[in-house]
């Protein structure tokens, strides 16, 4: 595997001999200084270019980062729509495990290449084209203190896909009631989570992208309880993970609306508390007889 100083090497040595390419930036997870360092980080660079749609047409000067094992072109796809904004993006990772996620940005949009994000570094500026930047931080993905309207609708959110959840698995349809779980109720309460250790610890860090820093925060026996949550392989395991997902929720809105003096609408969670078990308590039965 080539190594940082290779790689950065490469990525510069490209830039420099190709009068086309007008400047390099960096964003991403190595510009964050509180972010892990480890192999599987990408090399997130912006070529600020002439012309987007030369590189486009030949794209043979891709060969010089060396063999593919895959690339991605999401300007490119059909089936997950481009955002259009005049950029192209190669996402691209390399047989010796090296990814670099490389966009071409035209001149035109060099004094907002970055697009206001503060992981931001310049690596190269050719002819003085982009405006000097603050140290790389990562403040723009803190934690941001909640709103009673944000935290209302985070707990709305939560109890009303519930219901969603308890449909699905009395219709016994495991996908669809796994798929409201992971994707709404888990997320919530991770969202939750992340209110709860900021309140403790302060609004000044980031749990990552998906929450993938929030273990960090979390007692082992939360941590556990949380992954418990996680299987739902089967519709006895769902409906378990559902049950558990409703018990910490409630337990650590109710911290939340403590610490920040928010509303918190009790009596609609119990009302949703109560109908899950009611259901559950039903099918339990109903599986049961079946046995």
């Amino acid at each position: 595997m080539r190594t940082k100083e290779e790689m950065f090497q490469l990525i510069l040595t490209i830039a420099e001999k190709d009068p086309r390419i007008l400047a390099v930036g960096m964003n991403g997870s190595r510009t964050n200084k509180n972010a892990p360092k480890d192999l599987f980080q990408d090399y997130d660079i912006v070529y600020i270019v002439e012309s987007v749609e030369v590189f486009r047409k030949d794209q043979s000067w891709l060969a010089e980062f060396g063999p593919r094992l895959i690339m991605q072109t999401p300007e490119d796809m059909v089936l997950f729509p481009p955002t259009k904004d005049g950029r192209f993006a190669y996402l691209m990772l390399f047989e010796d495990g090296n990814r670099i996620d490389l966009t071409l940005c035209p001149k035109e949009q060099a004094a907002y290449w970055n697009e206001g994000d503060l992981l931001a570094e310049i690596l190269l500026d050719k002819n003085h084209l982009l405006p000097n930047l603050m140290e790389a931080t990562d403040q723009n993905y803190w934690i941001k203190k909640p709103t009673q309207e944000e935290f209302s609708d985070c707990c709305n959110e939560f109890w009303w896909v519930s219901t969603y959840v308890v449909k699905g698995l009395c219709r016994n349809e495991l996908f669809y009631a796994a798929d409201h779980l992971h994707d709404n109720c888990q997320k919530e309460l991770l969202r939750l989570l992340s209110w709860q250790v900021a309140g403790k610890h302060g609004y000044h860090f980031s749990v990552g992208k998906n929450y993938k820093y929030l273990p960090n925060y979390l007692t082992e026996e939360q941590y556990e309880q949380l992954v418990k949550t996680m299987n739902i392989s089967s519709i006895f395991l769902a409906w378990s993970a559902l049950l558990s997902l409703q018990k910490q929720f409630d337990y650590y809105v109710r911290i939340v609306s403590q610490k920040n003096h928010f509303i918190y609408d009790q009596k609609t969670a119990e009302k949703v508390k109560l109908y899950t078990n009611n259901w559950f308590t039903k099918q339990s039965k109903l599986a049961f007889k079946e046995n």
